[in-house]
């Protein structure tokens, strides 16, 4: 028989909705809100950064990012993200989800700061202060997901579970919004001085000044909500699953529940100490029995969801750009380009982004974590390949506005789909001790996707034009292409996604099978 739940745990699995747990979706929230802010802002300034760092000294051209220097401004906080979901995953299990929360909002705040501050006389030298400062930025996002997942899942009832883990995550699309909105009010603001939209030597000079002051700003606008939340962050108690199952401190948890729920709560202390429970560890073979499939599911799935989604992101200026509905740097100074960005990523934040977030709070503990990944997974092919074949179709005038629809699209069912179950589900099917961790390598692995996405979308999405080739741009496979590879990604995860598990209405210790013991396990089907 499996074993019996503490009572803590028990409480916590059966409690009502209540005040508290609306704290925790805002407090672990926030710290996502803030994340996306700082990953996505950046794909609206770089093409700034490049006219203003790049431009031709006779002021023929608009200046662009050569595409190493592009790929590092875009990927290296990526990078950061990675290093930080294992080192901070890792920490979450062994030093508790509490104890490190804090840190990675210090250091999301000091590195938005420092990014703005970037200094060098020469191009170089700001932009290798900018990725530095964003490595370590990145580094402190990293740190959000497992942590913020985890102690989410630890706090929530488990019949709505689902729906507030995916509520955390769902500030996300608040925070690429809110990434659009600082930047078309800030480039509204320098735009009502400048007004005029054309490129020419007198007015690129006149705003030179004032575009650096823009990204600047926009840029270290990413600390305020990190500073805001993090009073409260230090506030809220260690999850009881951690006290209670890893630090085996039940009393110290049961005392933390009482209070978090406003109820006395009665445990048998002496036989909870005494059950020790699994000892086994991640590269054990125990744990490749019971959750190797999970992990190979969680991380593949993930890998696969942000080569696409990143991809899509970080690049949607660029798509903008080549199917007409961004109009060509030259024909606007650099302040005016922000601002058509801005405002071209907040249409699809607002119609696609956002709505998928919070379709899948509501309906993930009604449909199930597994269906809506899977279609998810499809609907996205589909799209993808609904832009790819009619291509050429699509890049004539006129029909710009109609890929931007299916575009939007794609971004409603990655949000209404995988972007929020592969976050959601390692923070439910792996055991105490371990989930943080695995959460960790789940979120890496989907970062190492994103930075293949944002290094290879940026190279393979160039087309062989002479235009691309002066600028210093490889020959590359070109944007319709470029689309047929997402769309194969996305087909990929699908299959993958067959192996993820359904958590959906069960406790944390059952669908993790952590309170089965090796013998049980086996009858226990």
């Amino acid at each position: 028989m499996p074993r019996e739940q503490l009572a803590v745990l028990e409480k916590l699995d059966k409690a009502k909705t209540q005040g508290y747990h609306f704290l925790a979706i805002v407090i672990a929230g926030m710290g996502f809100f803030t994340d996306a802010y700082d990953l996505f802002v950046i794909s609206i300034v770089a093409k700034l950064i490049g006219r203003l760092y790049y431009t031709d000294p006779t002021y023929k051209n608009p200046g662009t990012l050569p595409p190493n220097v592009s790929a590092a401004v875009t990927g290296v906080a990526l990078c950061g993200t990675l290093a930080g979901q294992l080192f901070f995953g890792w920490l979450g299990d062994k030093m508790g989800r509490k104890s490190v929360y804090g840190f990675t909002l210090i250091l999301m705040v000091i590195c938005s700061l420092a990014s703005g501050l970037s200094f060098g006389h020469q191009p170089k030298g700001v932009i290798t202060t900018l990725c530095f400062f964003r490595f370590w930025l990145g580094f402190g996002v990293g740190g959000d997901y497992p942590l913020s997942a985890t102690i989410m899942s630890e706090y929530a009832n488990k019949k709505t579970r689902g729906s507030f883990i995916a509520a955390v995550f769902a500030m996300q699309g608040f925070g690429i919004l809110f990434a659009a909105l600082v930047s078309l009010i800030v480039s509204a603001g320098f735009k009502s001085k400048y007004p005029a939209p054309s490129y020419n030597q007198d007015h690129v000079r006149s705003t030179q000044s004032q575009g650096d002051y823009l990204w600047r700003i926009v840029l270290m606008f990413g600390s305020v909500p990190a500073a805001l939340t993090y009073y409260w962050r230090m506030r809220m108690p260690e999850t009881a699953r951690y006290t209670a199952l890893i630090a085996r401190n039940t009393k110290q948890a049961t005392s933390d529940m009482s209070k978090v729920l406003q109820e006395e709560i009665e445990e048998d202390v002496t036989r909870a100490q005494n059950d020790v429970g699994h000892q086994w560890g991640l590269f054990s073979p125990q744990f490749a029995k019971r959750h190797g499939v999970h992990l190979v599911a969680t991380t593949t799935t993930w890998f696969f969801l942000d080569v696409a989604f990143y991809s899509q992101n970080l690049f949607q200026k660029d798509i903008f750009s080549k199917v007409g509905w961004i109009p060509k740097a030259g024909t606007m100074n650099a302040i005016e380009e922000v601002f058509r960005i801005a405002r071209a990523q907040t249409y699809i934040a607002l119609c696609g982004t956002i709505p998928g977030y919070w379709f899948t709070v509501a309906f993930i503990d009604i449909i199930g974590r597994f269906w809506i990944q899977l279609m998810g997974f499809i609907m996205m092919t589909i799209f993808m390949l609904a832009l790819a074949i009619p291509y050429n179709h699509w890049i004539q005038p006129g029909n710009h506005t109609g890929f931007v629809v299916m575009y939007g699209l794609t971004f409603f069912f990655a949000n209404f789909g995988p972007n929020s179950t592969t976050f959601i589900v390692p923070a439910e099917v792996f055991p105490a001790r371990l989930r943080s961790t695995c959460h960790g390598i789940s979120a890496a692995a989907g970062k190492a996707g994103a930075i293949i996405g944002a290094f290879g979308f940026l190279y393979a999405s160039q087309g062989k034009t002479p235009e691309t080739r002066d600028r210093g741009y490889p020959k590359g496979i070109g944007l319709r292409n470029s689309l047929f590879v997402l769309a194969s990604t996305n087909l990929i995860g699908t299959v993958m996604s067959l192996f993820v598990p359904e958590a959906m209405g069960k406790s944390l210790e059952e669908v993790s099978k952590e309170n089965l013991d090796d013998d049980e396990e086996k009858t226990h089907v």
